[in-house]
């Protein structure tokens, strides 16, 4: 990716992030289960050049169910699926640290890095859902500082694994019969707080040798992780000040830990509602706020993510900066949403009902709604201002939305320099202008068997 222009990945949350866009007459309620949406969908962003597709996921049902879709297909399945429809754009689906292993999950991520030829991704969370829990045999979720030990560990150990081959380590020598070079592939041998791994892996270092890693969370362990092993960081940002001082942030704790800070690329996430013109995004922005839930039915739960008691406004009361906690709840589902719910209210007070509508219901992330250039207009002045690096596309109906912004915006960002025109060549972290780790040949070498 190239200094002067931006990158652009796309998720594929179906129906949208109005999670009941499925009652809208034309919507199919079933689409977020068939194969055939999703890969129309892959293509429709491949088609326009975007760098990667994304898929979020919790290992738990929330209660959201009740309104609209929770979870759904498994976000590994779904994009390998994806991964044998497309040729370029990048695979970026989300894993718990919490509820995975690390030997798996890292020989599942360097085998789809091979079979893609260097487009596989990993956006990774600590999953902050107590439900969780009881579906992995775990008596209690884990506490926060838990969660983000192991997240450290679980990442150590990935990242060990996939640089334990040394390169030369296959050498397919047919005339003496030698296939590999023991020498050349190390066990990790180890030993932690929360795993036991010896190594390696079965599978060679990859095109990008490390899958690009993506994490998500704004706590300040959550950063920490992020300036340690991150590629990328997927954040929310409701103002241009604070979206940059959090990129700032995670440049200045990336170069604390001896990194280049453009080693590591802050994309903002936003939600986009795409209209023809402003006259269509206003009418397609009523309907979809028809779809809500009554206000009355989320109340409880926005305010408990911010921290405040149940009971303590009503959908119509006025809420003031002021009438926030100084700190966030560090075991609420969303510190991202305190965190930009506060840098909201300093612009001015606002209802609760003015509060979720901004943000689509309730949710982390920015709403924009409007017309093509409007949205490019958008995108572009928050990059210019320092606001991000790229930026991480949502959208309203992504049935709608996807095809329009990849269609209809994209080529607007394209004419005026801000995106590329076509794929570079090279793997994911090629694209991204991210460096290529260096291999650690530390480890145990592995003993040559008798012949």
């Amino acid at each position: 990716m190239s200094s002067d222009q931006f990158h652009l990945n796309f998720s594929l949350m179906s129906p949208g992030h109005y999670r009941a866009a499925w009652r809208l007459a034309d919507a199919d309620p079933h689409a977020y289960l068939d194969v055939e949406h999703y890969v129309r969908l892959a293509k429709l962003a491949e088609e326009a050049g975007i760098d990667a597709v994304f898929q979020g996921d919790s290992p738990a049902l929330g209660p959201e169910i009740a309104a609209g879709t929770s979870g759904g297909l498994d976000g590994f399945t779904l994009l390998a699926v994806i991964a044998g429809a497309t040729e370029r754009i990048g695979l970026l689906p989300t894993v718990s640290t919490t509820y995975s292993t690390p030997y798996s999950l890292a020989r599942r991520f360097q085998s789809l890095d091979h079979l893609t030829k260097g487009r596989a991704a990993l956006n990774v969370v600590t999953t902050g859902n107590p439900a969780a829990a009881a579906n992995f045999g775990v008596s209690a979720h884990p506490d926060r500082d838990a969660r983000y030990r192991r997240a450290h560990e679980f990442l150590e150990v990935i990242t060990r694994l996939w640089e334990a081959w040394e390169p030369g380590a296959i050498i397919a020598d047919k005339a003496t019969g030698q296939f590999g070079d023991p020498s050349r592939i190390h066990a990790i041998d180890h030993h932690g707080e929360f795993f036991d791994v010896a190594g390696p892996l079965p599978v060679p270092t990859s095109p990008q040798v490390r899958p690009v890693i993506s994490q998500a969370g704004e706590t300040p362990a959550g950063l920490e992780l992020a300036a340690r092993y991150a590629d990328v960081v997927f954040a929310a940002g409701h103002t241009v000040a604070k979206a940059r001082a959090s990129r700032d942030d995670i440049r200045a704790r990336a170069q604390a830990h001896g990194r280049d800070a453009d080693s590591i690329k802050y994309s903002l996430g936003l939600i986009v509602l795409v209209g023809t013109d402003e006259e269509d995004a206003k009418r397609r922005h009523d309907e979809l706020n028809a779809t809500l839930p009554p206000i009355e039915y989320i109340v409880s739960a926005v305010l408990s993510a911010l921290g405040l008691p149940a009971d303590a406004f009503g959908p119509d009361d006025v809420i003031r900066l002021e009438d926030l906690p100084t700190e966030p709840n560090l075991n609420a589902f969303s510190i991202g949403m305190y965190n930009n719910t506060r840098a909201v209210l300093a612009e001015g007070a606002r209802t609760l009902r003015e509060l979720v509508a901004h943000t689509a219901g309730i949710g982390t992330h920015r709403l924009v709604v409007g017309s093509p250039e409007r949205i490019a207009d958008d995108l572009e002045s928050w990059w210019r201002q320092g606001a991000a690096d790229g930026f991480t596309v949502m959208f309203a109906d992504t049935r709608i939305d996807l095809e329009r912004f990849a269609t209809l915006v994209v080529p607007i960002l394209k004419e005026r320099g801000l995106f590329h025109r076509e794929y570079p060549e090279g793997t994911l972290r090629d694209r991204l202008g991210l460096p290529v780790p260096g291999l650690q040949s530390a480890g145990r070498r592995l003993a040559v068997s008798p012949a």
